[in-house]
């Protein structure tokens, strides 16, 4: 992800946990942008329910300390970018709940989550008109992607507005873009759909999938728009 944003035309900072919101406001000083990124699952205390089996649990050192950052980014109106948990924790920050389990909770779920191909695996999504992905798509209303996730969005946060969809009815996409803030969140990995490290080959074409690149470029001249001096 760090060389995705590279690509982009910014430079990647670890930003660390120093424990309270002061600190958090400090590290932020920074940066001009907030971009969180995928990993363990988010955990049910965070929005308020118990983990239904041991393996679920998440990590709620990190949900606390990703959720200080939002809020914080917030107040500062810097822009914020969600990709799998992050797309998820942006979505518990504001309020929101999840589906522990996609397959256990959401009736007629696809496989959202294989080990097997991995990134490999794919589905289409339906992209609501004149949001933010579909601008960055030249306008589309559909667009296939990788999927590595288990948990989705289950209660939209108040002042989120889901913008794409699996065919299962899963949130692919959120945001919340006004002159104050400037939100998103995408369950998909973008940064596995260009060209890695090594393996030059463009991903995103290989497997006919919708740019990775794109969506950091877009991300990235957000973050200069809003920036202040």
């Amino acid at each position: 992800m760090a060389l995705s944003c590279y690509r982009a035309g910014a430079t990647p900072v670890m930003l660390p946990d120093v424990g309270d919101e002061v600190g958090t406001h400090a590290v932020l000083d920074v940066v001009d942008g907030l971009l969180l990124a995928g990993g363990a699952d988010v955990s049910p205390t965070s929005y308020g329910e118990t983990a239904l089996q041991p393996n679920w649990a998440g990590d709620p050192h990190r949900d606390g300390y990703e959720q200080r950052l939002i809020h914080a980014a917030i107040d500062r109106g810097q822009p914020v970018l969600g990709l799998c948990r992050g797309h998820q924790i942006l979505n518990v920050a504001l309020g929101g709940t999840l589906h522990q389990d996609i397959e256990t909770q959401v009736p007629g779920g696809l496989v959202h989550r294989d080990w097997t191909p991995y990134d490999a695996l794919s589905h289409d999504i339906r992209v609501e008109t004149g949001s933010w992905v579909s601008d960055v798509y030249g306008g589309a209303t559909a667009l296939a992607i990788n999927s590595i996730h288990h948990q989705s969005v289950k209660d939209l946060a108040p002042d989120l507005t889901a913008t794409a969809w699996a065919p299962d009815g899963v949130v692919e996409a959120i945001e919340c873009i006004n002159a104050d803030r400037w939100l998103v969140g995408l369950q998909w990995h973008p940064e596995w759909l260009e060209a890695r490290a090594g393996h030059p080959v463009n991903r995103a074409a290989e497997l006919d999938r919708a740019s990775g690149h794109a969506v950091f470029a877009a991300y990235v001249s957000a973050c200069a728009q809003r920036c202040k001096p």
